[in-house]
């Protein structure tokens, strides 16, 4: 299927490692001309580079987003790169794998710098430009735990809760101007940083070193019974932002679309 995304402008934060680079790399096969952001140069530089050998623009721009000025310093470098922006995926975040009582007010608040305040200041550079060219998309990445929330991680769902709701209100914000604000929200994505917090956990269960049992157990033993008993797949995931920051998903707007094989339990 053409998504029509030819020579499309993009900006994916958060795009030199797991669902990040994924995106940056099936939005360049699609047509797309791209920025990979980082906070490493070397890895940044890397991932352009790869690009560019299917034939597509690609600029690295290093930025660290839970500054102030973060933020601004990467839009203005998206421009300069691309001369503007059609699309933003705002994929940059972090978190860790704990449970609420070992958490503290500092990672609450960090959390909420990195994985919202990031999205909501390259929404406040890149929508009023979008709107004004008069067609745009982003796409704000969050979690199924945003909806959903567990005992573990609870600040990095409850951040991603507040970027879902950003989501709609930017939507609101946006309406008739052409320019469409979604969320993706992914369940257990296989990255290297999900495996390392899996394999965390199993050691602390006595579950061994075998990858294929310590997804078994995970899902028998913790998740319980779900619809797809694996891990997703950054492609899986990079495929669905494709569509929704196509033409072709126009009527697309202000949503929260679940990636996770079925494992949340409500049904929206």
């Amino acid at each position: 299927m053409d998504l029509n995304l030819a020579a499309k402008r993009a900006l994916i934060t958060g795009s030199t490692a797991g669902i990040g680079v994924a995106i940056a790399r099936a939005l360049a096969r699609e047509g797309c001309d791209v920025v990979v952001h980082g906070r490493d140069v070397a890895r940044a530089e890397h991932v352009a580079k790869e690009i560019m050998k299917e034939g597509r623009r690609a600029f690295p721009v290093i930025a660290d987003l839970s500054t102030e000025s973060g933020p601004h310093e990467l839009y203005q470098g998206a421009v300069e790169g691309l001369g503007g922006l059609d699309i933003l995926v705002n994929n940059a975040g972090e978190y860790a794998g704990k449970n609420w009582f070992e958490t503290t007010r500092e990672s609450w608040e960090a959390f909420y710098r990195t994985d919202v305040l990031s999205a909501v200041g390259l929404i406040l550079e890149a929508g009023p430009a979008m709107s004004r060219q008069g067609w745009g998309r982003i796409v704000n990445i969050a979690t199924g735990m945003a909806s959903t929330p567990q005992v573990m991680m609870p600040d990095y769902a409850a951040a991603k809760a507040a970027l879902v709701n950003a989501t709609l209100s930017s939507a609101k914000a946006l309406a008739g101007s052409g320019v469409t604000v979604n969320t993706i929200s992914p369940g257990l994505i296989h990255t290297p940083n999900v495996e390392k917090i899996l394999r965390d956990e199993a050691k602390k269960r006595s579950w061994g070193d075998d990858w294929e049992t310590i997804q078994r157990r995970w899902f028998d033993d913790i998740l319980g019974d779900r619809t797809l008993k694996r891990l997703g797949r950054p492609k899986e995931v990079a495929d669905l932002v494709a569509f929704v920051v196509s033409p072709l998903a126009a009527y697309v707007n202000g949503t929260n679309l679940r990636i996770d094989g079925g494992k949340s339990p409500s049904i929206n």
